[in-house]
């Protein structure tokens, strides 16, 4: 038996006992027909199959070249071609020389929650296109897709089996007797976590941990796991390079725990991990998991992560990536408070990433802020103010259930760049140069940066998207009109033109240092609250980078900055990554100054 089979059967005896065997042998075929429909190009139904070759064993997972846009198939239109046409198009003419991968969020047929409610896994929404233009995109960029795991449409067919009793999908849904206590499951949403649904057998009441509409499937059915490993497997097979588990920590349930990190959902991401490994290395798994930051990276697959630890950090066997869900929100305190000391605590605690392992970073996504990750990391009176700032600069929060009845904030629902329309004393004029101040920050820090359609564009709160969908996260999820945005580009006399150019100019810096690896050693120095110090490296050769930023809207004399911050500047010789001349040649930052700095012994 190889290592893998050992593996494989290892972590489904956990799961489904003694139907592991049968299991495996499942699982077995789906990887005999991948491994044909690869050789064939062409999968069974006649799908062709993108042409990607497996990386070596061994090779690079990633590089500071490495940096993704995140946005929906139809961010960008253009009236008579396939918006997944159109947005291959813009990112090719725009970004070709900034950016390595896209995400395309689901672009699947769909029945709510813009595309997270799927009907049909193996099928594009051919308002999008088909799988050609994603076939297309994957030859651009490495490309991420979403595998919708935890949650199915009321309107896919597998909802349909079950309301007829008819297979597959009659045992896929979990059913609960509504009289069931279940104060003691972790919700995201306020919505009841049990859905009536009208059945052949009369009212049965099934799990919904989003929606009424996104209906919770039953991975103790050994079946929805097959089903899920056939669909990540044709996903490959097209192309698809990077696979977000989409609210995986919610996927295990079992009455009597609250249902979320259990032992057996980590073990299906390790499944998916080892699979994924075996068949095309080179493939990246990242889980999204809005929660606080202990349980976040909980998702590398490590029992222990400790900073103070003195052991050798052990190999990881669950994702690849995590996304820095903290980052957000502690970004958007440190920028409207102008304090540092709260986010320098913060990075001075990240433990040490493990081989093969890095963090997601990003500011905005088509989600809201998350709240929940400033758990233990910032006062309730802080967070409050903030959620009390973001209602001032035109946003909403999203509310969640706790067990005992309550209401507590979950996200904020605002772009970025409306977000940084001012501080704590309210708008002033410093929008667009605390907006990239906080993206330089993001750039900087230790893992690969992926922004969002919206923060490239500076886009404003779209009120109107809400009051049509009724849907508070539509704030920021504006579909352009690409000559009204090509238009917008142009212009230097908008935020758009200057957001997108500085922008462009920051990753073009970016993925041409070395210092910004992933795998580079990352430092906080100490300094003064008004000044965040950054230190990347040193590489082999001896290189580093030195990332200085004014969180204020005040001058910050580097005198005050901390002696950390002026012992590093005086025991080297630097230079501005932007210009290569001589630093310091300034003592003082400006407001919401960014300054990368480098230095080479000799």
């Amino acid at each position: 038996m190889s290592v893998f089979d050992q593996t494989l059967n290892r972590y489904l005896t956990h799961l489904y006992g003694p139907r592991a065997g049968e299991v495996a042998r499942r699982i077995g075929q789906h990887i005999a027909y991948f491994e044909r429909a690869r050789a064939a190009g062409e999968s069974q139904d006649g799908i062709p199959v993108a042409r990607r070759d497996p990386a070596p064993s061994g090779a690079p997972l990633w590089s500071e070249k490495d940096q993704w846009v995140i946005c929906y198939g139809d961010s960008i239109l253009a009236e008579g071609t396939a918006p997944l046409t159109v947005l291959s198009d813009f990112l090719h003419t725009h970004l070709r020389d900034c950016i390595s991968g896209v995400h395309v969020l689901p672009f699947f047929p769909w029945s709510s929650d813009d595309g997270f409610s799927v009907v049909h896994y193996r099928e594009v929404n051919p308002e999008l296109g088909d799988w050609s233009h994603i076939r297309e995109l994957a030859g651009q960029f490495d490309l991420m897709g979403d595998l919708v795991l935890n949650h199915v449409s009321r309107e896919s067919l597998w909802f349909v089996d079950y309301l007829t009793g008819s297979l597959p999908g009659r045992d896929f849904f979990i059913e609960v007797d509504p009289e069931t206590d279940v104060s003691q499951v972790t919700r995201p949403r306020s919505s009841p976590l049990l859905v009536p649904v009208a059945t052949r057998r009369g009212t049965r009441h099934l799990w919904a941990t989003f929606s009424d509409d996104q209906i919770d499937l039953n991975f103790e059915n050994p079946d929805v796991l097959l089903e899920f490993v056939g669909i990540l497997l044709f996903y490959l097979l097209q192309g698809i390079r990077i696979i977000r588990l989409d609210a995986v920590a919610f996927l295990w349930k079992r009455l009597g725990t609250n249902c979320i990190h259990l032992p057996e959902t980590h073990t299906v991401v390790r499944l998916l991990r080892a699979i994924v490994d075996e068949v095309a290395p080179g493939t990246l798994l990242i889980t999204e998991t809005n929660v606080p930051h202990a349980e976040n990276i909980s998702y590398f697959g490590l029992e222990r992560l400790s900073p103070a630890a003195t052991d050798p950090v052990p190999a990881a066997d669950e994702a690849h990536m995590v996304y820095q869900f903290a980052l957000p929100p502690l970004l958007l305190h440190t920028l409207t408070r102008g304090e540092t000391a709260t986010m320098q605590a913060w990075l001075a605690s990240l433990p040490p990433l493990p081989d093969n392992c890095t963090y997601l970073n990003f500011t905005a996504s088509h989600d809201g802020i998350g709240v929940r990750p400033l758990e233990g990391l910032l006062p309730d009176h802080e967070r409050d103010a903030l959620l009390e700032l973001m209602h001032r600069f035109g946003g909403f929060v999203s509310m969640r259930s706790n067990p005992d009845g309550t209401d507590t904030a979950y996200e904020i629902n605002i772009t970025w760049f409306e977000a940084m329309r001012g501080t704590r004393r309210g708008p002033d004029p410093w929008q667009i140069a605390r907006f990239l101040c906080s993206q330089a920050i993001m750039l900087t820090l230790q893992g690969i940066p992926a922004l969002y359609i919206h923060t490239l564009t500076g886009s404003l709160n779209d009120h109107e998207g809400v009051e049509r969908s009724g849907r508070l996260r539509s704030i920021n999820r504006h579909r352009w009109q690409r000559d009204t945005l090509e238009l917008l580009l142009e212009n230097p006399n908008t935020p758009t033109h200057d957001i997108f150019l500085a922008l462009q100019a920051l990753l073009k810096r970016r993925c041409a240092e070395p210092c910004f690896h992933p795998a580079a050693p990352q430092r906080v120095l100490e300094s003064h609250e008004s000044v965040l110090a950054i230190e990347r490296g040193p590489l082999e050769n001896g290189r580093m980078l030195l990332g200085l930023f004014n969180v204020t809207d005040q001058p910050a004399p580097l005198e005050t900055a901390g002696s950390a911050v002026i012992d590093t500047l005086d025991a080297r010789r630097w230079q501005s990554l932007d210009d290569s001349i001589a630093w310091p040649q300034e003592r003082t930052l400006p407001p919401y100054a960014v300054r990368w700095l480098v230095s080479t012994p000799g």
